[in-house]
């Protein structure tokens, strides 16, 4: 007896601390939940900083075609004795004691249609003798040099197929990792709102269960029921108390992971509003298809590992077998040891160079080399046409699972509904003696049964829904694609 009061009081305690919850709860709904995780939440603030790196990452390959304006200098001291070739051809050590200095000043071009490289640069060397301090320039006002590989590979042509794509790719990913976050948050909702639910009926279970079971005891007393009925509804409400407390040790964990990945700073008990209200009943699986091939970052992924494949190919052909490399340098210059005579009459400098390279006997090497390379776009090729049939049968599937969620959450909108009466009937049966205390016990599990399916339907709705808007990165209700305003992501 002592054992029941205990428990009676620490479900009286709950009670009491559940109604008190919820005159001072925050209360939010799915589209507050959803608001709030595409503001704050950890995989939010992931994505936009990985974002901010592709950008940089697109930025910096954007330079590579862009001029660039270099300044170097390498000053060299020199005290020791070298081996210098005289003008007779042989070599004598002599003592040195010298300071070099210089300073370059260059505009740098990659060429994109070749591959090669044209600088014009301006120059000034100067050399001091510092045992007899004296000191000598050499002057290059002016130079053009230009550099270009024969026959090889071309990064920079392959660059501008692959990097657009690749920065498109980021963009979409961001969008996408968007509608992620929200299939997060509608099943981080789901999770808590049906611990509510559960809770809240089992509150209900339980005050029905002492009633009943005071009830049953008066019966007993004069002789109505039997002992076993009254000992099932001990069990009955012993069982209803137990579950009761475990499923507000549930609440409690569903509330803390909600509220951290909400990053909610407000303490306060967290109450769901669950809305039945759909916004679309069907969606049209063509359209969906259509959409999901033009927005979804998985089809630019799949066309840039194709690219890339080619790339590699390329790669390989360009350094295996012939090759060369052209440089072409003209300017003017000129030596004194006064430096404004280092720029009067100035001499013409031209230098041609060409080196070439190639394999006489490597056993088929090279051969295998592209070989390998060649097998493995053709599997990436075929990996990735596969890709594209699974990634379409997904989305064809989930618009079935999807246009079938209305007429499911009206189903079991109509058993939440009808299990309700019949839980009340059947109470009201067995408490005028016309019922069994089986058919109690069944139209209470019908009961809590249809609740929770009811509730799991209209997750499934909007989870659906809202992992369609990720495959197909479109917004169905207002007929448009999603985008985003990616200036502001790197504010």
């Amino acid at each position: 007896m002592k054992r029941i009061i205990l428990l009676f009081l620490i479900c009286g305690c709950l009670s009491v601390s559940s109604q008190n919850d919820t005159r001072s709860a925050l209360e939010l709904t799915l589209q507050d939940v959803i608001e709030l995780a595409l503001t704050q939440s950890p995989d939010i603030l992931n994505a936009r900083h990985t974002f901010r790196s592709k950008y940089w990452s697109y930025v910096s390959y954007k330079a590579n075609y862009l001029p660039s304006l270099n300044f170097s200098t390498s000053p060299y001291f020199n005290h020791s004795i070298n081996a210098i070739t005289q003008s007779d051809g042989t070599e004598t050590y002599v003592s040195q004691n010298q300071l070099r200095t210089n300073a370059k000043l260059s505009i740098d071009q990659n060429i994109a249609l070749t591959g090669g490289t044209l600088s014009l640069y301006t120059n000034l060397d100067r050399i001091d003798a510092l045992d007899n301090e004296t000191h000598t320039y050499k002057s290059t006002p002016i130079q053009i040099y230009y550099s270009q590989p024969l026959f090889g590979y071309n990064s920079l042509k392959w660059d501008k197929i692959i990097e657009p794509l690749r920065f498109e790719e980021a963009k979409k990913n961001y969008v996408e990792m968007r509608e992620y976050v929200a299939v997060r948050a509608v099943s981080k909702f789901f999770n808590l709102a049906l611990t509510q639910s559960n809770v809240k009926s089992a509150e209900i279970n339980y005050e029905n269960a002492k009633t009943l079971y005071s009830y049953a005891q008066g019966r007993y007393n004069i002789g109505t029921i039997s002992e076993n009925e009254m000992l099932q509804l001990e069990i009955n409400m012993l069982s209803a108390e137990t579950s009761l407390m475990n499923y507000s040790l549930l609440l409690d964990d569903y509330m803390e992971d909600l509220r951290s990945y909400l990053r909610i700073s407000d303490t306060r008990p967290i109450s769901l509003i669950i809305d039945d209200y759909i916004s679309l009943k069907q969606i049209d699986q063509v359209s969906a298809l259509q959409h999901s091939i033009e927005n979804s970052p998985d089809m630019i992924y799949i066309e840039r590992i194709k690219k890339e494949s080619d790339n590699n190919v390329a790669y390989v052909k360009g350094n295996t077998g012939f090759r060369a490399n052209l440089g072409l340098q003209f300017g003017l210059a000129q030596t004194s040891r006064d430096l404004e005579q280092a720029y009067r009459n100035l001499i013409n400098e031209q230098v041609v160079s060409v080196s070439i390279s190639f394999p006489i006997l490597d056993w088929g090497r090279d051969k295998g080399k592209v070989e390998v390379a060649k097998s493995s776009r053709d599997l990436i090729y075929a990996q990735a046409e596969q890709d594209r049939k699974d990634f379409e049968l997904n989305v064809i599937k989930l618009v079935k699972q999807f246009n079938l969620q209305p007429n499911t959450l009206s189903v079991a909108y109509k058993q939440d509904q009808t299990a309700e009466k019949r839980s009340e009937v059947a109470r009201s049966l067995y408490m005028s003696g016309k019922s069994t205390i089986l058919d109690l016990n069944s139209s209470i599990e019908e009961k809590d049964s249809a609740r929770r399916n009811y509730i799991n339907a209209i997750s499934n709705y909007w989870h659906l829904y809202y992992t369609l808007r990720m495959y197909t990165l479109y917004d169905f209700e207002k007929d448009m694609a999603i985008t985003e305003d990616y200036k502001q992501l790197l504010k």
